[in-house]
Parts: C-alpha cells; sequence; structure tokens
C-alpha cells in the first residue's frame, strides 16, 4: 500500500503514469486522467459534450459523459485487452472535462462546440469526445476539418442521420446530411455501419446494413471500412445505438437486430490502419441503461480509441 495513491485525476505527478485507485473509489475521470485544463505537452485529450436537447425520442445523453467515466474505473490500469499495453506510458493523455454549454440558448451550442473544440485541436492534441447526442458530432466535425481537411467518415450508427434540415436546426439526425453538403465530409470515402433504418438519402456513403454485420466477420467488416476509406484522414464516430439492445439499452433511439459488443469491438480492433484524425462516442443515456451495461460498452468503445492511437504511436 505505500506506493499507491488515489484520487489519481487530481494527484497524478505525470501525465503518463499509470493510476492505482481502487476501481469502486477515488475521482472518476476518464481511466483515471488528469483533471486539467493546461494541454502543454498533452498527446490526447478526453472531453465531454453533456447536450442531448436535439433527441428526438428519449432524452438523457447530457448524462452520458458521467456515466462513461464512472464505468471507466473498471479498467484498473494493467494492459488493457486486446492491447496488451499501459496505454498510457509513453502517451499522455489528459480529462480536459466537460464543454460549459448554456441550457437557455441553445442556438448558441454549435458555435461554442466548434470554438472549445478547435481550441484544443489548435495545441496538436488528438480529440477524444465523450457526448452527448449525436448533434455533437456536427460541429466537431467542423472544427477537425478545419485543421484536416474533408474527412472520410467512418460511424457505426444504426441510423443514417441523412435527414433534410435547413442549417439551423438543432437535430440529432441530420448531421451527416449537413457534413455532405458543406464539404466537411468525403461521401465517396465514408462508411456507416450496422443500419437499421432508413432515411430518404444516402449521399453515395457506403452503407453496411445490420443483417450484413451479421453475415460478415468482423475481419471482413474491417476490411471493407479500410479500403473504402482509402488511407484518408478519417473521424470515427460511435453511437451506442449501433449495438443491440440487449448490450446499449441505455440510448435514446435503440433500434433492435443489432450486433454484439464482442463483435464491434472486434471491429474496432482490427482498425490500427485507420488514420484517425479525431472520435467521439455519443448517444449513451444512463436514465435506461441497467447496471452500467451500456456506459460499460460506451467506455470499452472510448478505450479502443485510445488503445488504437497507442498501437499507432508504438509502431511509428
Amino acid at each position: 500500500m505505500p506506493s499507491k495513491t488515489i484520487d489519481h485525476a487530481f494527484t497524478a505527478r505525470s501525465l503518463t503514469s499509470a493510476a492505482t485507485d481502487p476501481t469502486f473509489a477515488g475521482a472518476l475521470s476518464f481511466m483515471r486522467r488528469r483533471f486539467t485544463k493546461n494541454l502543454k505537452g498533452v498527446d490526447t485529450v478526453v472531453w465531454g459534450i453533456p447536450f442531448d436537447a436535439a433527441t428526438s425520442n428519449r432524452p438523457g445523453a447530457r448524462f452520458g459523459p458521467q456515466a462513461i467515466r464512472r464505468a471507466s474505473a473498471i479498467f484498473d490500469n494493467d494492459p488493457q485487452y486486446p492491447f496488451s499495453r499501459d496505454l498510457f506510458a509513453d502517451m499522455a493523455v489528459i480529462d480536459h472535462g466537460d464543454c460549459l454549454l448554456d441550457y437557455g440558448n441553445h442556438h448558441r451550442t454549435p458555435a461554442t462546440i466548434e470554438r472549445e473544440a478547435a481550441k484544443i485541436l489548435a495545441s496538436g492534441a488528438f480529440l477524444l469526445t465523450l457526448g452527448g447526442d449525436h448533434f455533437i458530432t456536427w460541429p466537431l466535425l467542423k472544427a477537425h476539418a478545419a485543421r484536416h481537411g474533408p474527412l472520410a467518415l467512418v460511424q457505426f450508427d444504426a441510423h443514417q442521420d441523412t435527414w433534410f434540415d435547413d442549417g439551423k436546426r438543432i437535430d440529432h439526425g441530420s448531421f451527416v446530411a449537413r457534413a455532405v453538403r458543406d464539404g466537411v465530409i468525403d461521401p465517396a470515402r465514408s462508411i456507416q455501419v450496422g443500419i437499421r433504418t432508413h432515411a430518404p438519402e444516402d449521399f453515395g456513403i457506403r452503407l453496411i446494413y445490420g443483417h450484413e454485420v451479421e453475415e460478415m466477420t468482423a475481419a471482413e467488416i474491417a476490411r471493407a471500412i479500410l479500403d473504402h476509406t482509402g488511407g484518408r484522414p478519417a473521424y470515427l464516430t460511435f453511437d451506442i445505438d449501433c449495438l443491440d439492445p440487449a448490450f446499449a439499452p441505455g440510448t435514446g433511439t435503440p433500434v433492435a437486430g443489432g450486433p454484439s459488443s464482442a463483435k464491434i469491438l472486434s471491429v474496432l480492433g482490427k482498425l490500427g490502419p485507420l488514420d484517425i484524425r479525431g472520435a467521439d462516442v455519443v448517444e449513451v443515456a444512463p436514465a435506461y441503461d441497467h447496471a452500467d451495461i451500456t456506459a460499460i460498452a460506451g467506455a470499452t468503445v472510448a478505450m479502443y480509441m485510445l488503445g488504437l492511437r497507442a498501437e499507432r504511436r508504438a509502431a511509428r
């Protein structure tokens, strides 16, 4: 015990140090990373956006960042499966806390998110965002595209999110259409995985429907993603409702017939060659969750995103 500490999110002396907090105690940052707004020397920023005013069904994703952070305590800083490494040995990761939004002025939300994301990206850090409903991906994409150019969108989701809007709506079901129209993403290099609904327009984006996910192996799905994106800089967005409600009941718009968490995590683990420039995990709504099933899935997806980055850095 003498060598152990608690509340690593505040007491850590190094950004690359492992935590020793008990899984049942201590400050609940994401994976016990240091809570700080200081971006100096930081490689990767984990950031929360507690926003759900754009939901079309059940609200509650504003509590998603809290739930994902709480669930991430289960990762006890041993080498993380399946990456077989301490993710933070050589990668400086911080928890930047949450984006401050005015709940009474939702029309200001997109610009606030984009502005704050741009500040983080200007430091050169990689940004992993915890949502929040899927509308938040729209301003995040704008901030990332301003830095990297039009991106290949890799979207795990039950919904295409390509419904029409007037460019002003606060709606979690139309951000992809807006991103295509504004040249923020390259539809010819974008792909959506797990789709189990229909929308009036696909904009030429490659779709892998839910039933196809069931028929394909994880390796085949990963290969389809890598081949279709063609080495382009990519933004990875993961709507937790991509998973079947059996594996992610705590979400706003669940759709039956989806894949298991095991299969989709296997797909994610095979995306090492993907040039991911930014990522998010959205639509975790803990009020509808059971025993933190959805929050654990969301935290694990986020951990895999960090794992892919750690492995890519190690391979340099």
